[in-house]
């Protein structure tokens, strides 16, 4: 009831009152029982005016008295929630108070007094100066007891970077890559869940309290705008622990491999540390704040993280884009399998709509390091094929491509069961192992044995096109048996073995001693012909002498060139000795017998205790020349 019409029905009141009371006029009987009607319903409205002016007075009084709690409080402490509880409670109260009364008067007709309009007004004030300093309270109360992070927490659990890292193994070609690799698997664990108090468990109570007054009081907009705020900025402050910066597409394809291979690593350690340990913990907390209210929580979540998440992600998606070379591919892998092994926690933290485009990212991310991760494998045979030598490879030694290829395919066997998966999305595969027995089979079927046969076929080839380099037609053949032995050697004894089989390895062990029996008998034949004697006697004294010193100069010309050449495998080389000795010495010994008996020792330049030391330096990467007096 507004005032004006409060002041009319006053009047008429009045009106009807001296009209009943005035002898004078002669009012019919009708007229009389309608002024008593009136008289009744005029009373009975004015009673009510003024009930309605009691409850307002009443309504202004406690607003009063909340006002001057509020304000005194907000004068008397600085920080009301480092007071004493009966502070808090007081000043909660008071809070509550203003806004139970905001609802008695809003619950008023439309039409509302002016002092109704002005009491409601005065309070909506006093409420909104409460919640601004609830929110400051809020912000205080979290930066006052947030928890740090421990050591054991920051460095969460990751693989061992590899050195094929540190830079293309085509440039070290070295074979420190196995060593690194069984550091790898040793340094590898089970995803662990890890989960600490963002906060100080104590203080979860204050801020539950802070979160129900605001949210009963229609701001849970703002109390969830200064909460996720802070948790923002904090997650941000957590990446920047974490090493993690913000690059842009362009500059992660302009960045030199060291360094990029660098940020992957932070980038690894950063995706598990936030999805698997900051994530789940401020999940928690939420969950503890705001689970009452429905799907607020996990709303808040996804504000909180996805600009963190979203600089993560974009980061994986330059890489991911990045030229197809090969050193990139461990990378790759590893970035794949540490988001793959993240895409059931990501699932958890963000289960409802509201974290669905979050969700979407990291599947697109996923499969678009599996997709370049597949397409550098396949290549890797193109990439092969495609780096012919002009030159021979110095004294015949292991070739760089081959460490290279070689120990390539060493470090994939740690990825083999993620690769088997990329390829058999690709392929439609079933990758069925099926019972005990068929296992060895599958497995050197299976896509990924199938391909590093093949990548191991076009090095062969590499290597028969770079051995036609060579002039020297033993070298060729040595060149060759260092290399497949080599290929053999580093695969039987390591687990990717198990992608070649007993069979791939014996034919390596043939194709290898091939080659070395093809060298005996090109270097050695033609000068063991030198020294084979007919059994007839009839051979001159002269053409003796001259057998004697045809072979010295044949066997020097051999130890010249042939102590420079390098087998590098030290049992090889001995078994390579070895086999030289039992072909050459009992040849000689049986010439010097000959030549003994026939025209003397003073033609023979060297004993066969001489041949037997001088076959000791061959293939030993050091030259070395015979200067014997003759």
């Amino acid at each position: 009831m507004g005032d004006a019409e409060e002041h009319v029905i006053a009047a008429a009141y009045h009106v009807v009152k001296a009209l009943e009371a005035t002898k004078n006029l002669n009012f019919s009987n009708d007229v009389r029982r309608l002024l008593a009607d009136l008289d009744a319903h005029l009373s009975t409205m004015t009673t009510v005016g003024e009930n309605e002016v009691e409850k307002t007075r009443d309504i202004e009084n406690r607003l009063r008295s909340s006002q001057e709690k509020i304000t005194g409080l907000h004068s008397n402490h600085l920080r009301i929630w480092n007071s004493s509880p009966a502070i808090v409670s007081e000043y909660l109260q008071a809070v509550d108070e203003v806004r139970r009364l905001i609802e008695t008067l809003e619950s008023y007709p439309s039409k509302k007094t002016w002092k109704q309009r002005d009491l409601l007004d005065r309070a909506q004030c006093t409420l909104q100066i409460a919640m601004t300093r609830l929110q400051d309270e809020l912000v205080h109360i979290l930066a006052q007891s947030k928890q740090h992070f421990e050591q054991e927490y920051m460095f969460y659990p990751t693989c061992e970077e590899n050195s094929v890292y540190e830079e293309s193994v085509v440039s070290n070609g070295g074979d420190s890559v196995q060593e690194d690799m069984s550091q790898r698997e040793s340094s590898s664990t089970e995803t662990e869940e890890y989960v600490m108090d963002l906060v100080h468990p104590d203080v979860i109570p204050k801020i539950a309290s802070i979160a129900n007054i605001m949210f009963a009081s229609h701001y849970d907009h703002e109390f969830c705008q200064a909460f996720v705020r802070f948790w923002r900025d904090e997650l941000a402050k957590h990446m920047m622990i974490l090493n993690v910066e913000q690059f842009s597409v362009e500059d992660v394809l302009k960045m030199e491999w060291k360094c990029l291979n660098s940020r992957i690593r932070k980038w690894r350690r950063a995706i598990k540390n936030v999805v698997g340990i900051y994530l789940a913990s401020e999940k928690r907390l939420f969950d503890q704040v705001l689970g009452e209210y429905g799907t607020i929580s996990s709303t808040s979540l996804v504000e909180a993280s996805k600009v963190s998440l979203l600089c993560l992600l974009n980061f994986g998606h330059a890489v991911a884009i990045g030229p197809h070379r090969p050193e990139r591919l461990y990378c790759l892998l590893d970035m794949y399998e540490v988001l793959a092994s993240l895409i059931s926690d990501v699932e958890s933290l963000f289960p409802e709509e509201a974290g669905r485009s979050i969700r979407i990212e990291f599947h697109d991310l996923l499969r678009r390091l599996g997709d370049s991760a597949k397409a550098i494998f396949m290549e890797f045979g193109n990439h092969i094929a495609s780096r012919a030598s002009r030159t021979p490879f110095a004294n015949g030694g292991i070739h760089p491509l081959t460490k290279y290829v070689v120990n390539y395919i060493l470090c994939l066997v740690e990825y083999g069961d993620t690769l088997n998966l990329l390829l058999a999305e690709k392929d439609g595969v079933n990758l069925d192992m099926g019972s005990n027995e068929n296992i060895g089979q599958t497995t050197i079927s299976c896509p990924v044995a199938v391909h590093l046969q093949s990548v191991t076929s076009i090095l062969e080839a590499n290597l028969d096109i770079n051995s036609n380099l060579y002039i020297n037609t033993s070298l060729k053949y040595i060149f060759v048996m260092n290399n497949i032995h080599y290929m053999y050697d580093k695969i039987k004894s390591s687990e990717v073995r198990r992608y070649f089989g007993d069979e791939w390895i014996r034919e390596h062990i043939a194709k290898y001693r091939r080659h070395a029996m093809s060298y005996e008998r090109f270097t050695w034949n033609s000068i063991l012909s030198l020294i084979r004697i007919r059994d007839d006697g009839k051979t001159g004294k002269a053409t003796l002498k001259e057998r004697c010193r045809d072979f010295s100069i044949a066997f020097e010309d051999v130890y010249k060139i042939q102590t420079a050449w390098y087998v590098p495998n030290l049992k090889l080389r001995e078994e390579l000795r070895i086999s030289i000795s039992q072909r050459v010495i009992p040849a000689y010994r049986n010439f010097v017998g000959n030549i003994t008996n026939s025209i003397g020792e003073k033609y023979l330049k060297y004993t066969v205790h001489d041949l037997e030391s001088y076959i000791l330096d061959l293939l030993d990467n050091s030259q070395k020349s015979l200067k014997h007096p003759g």
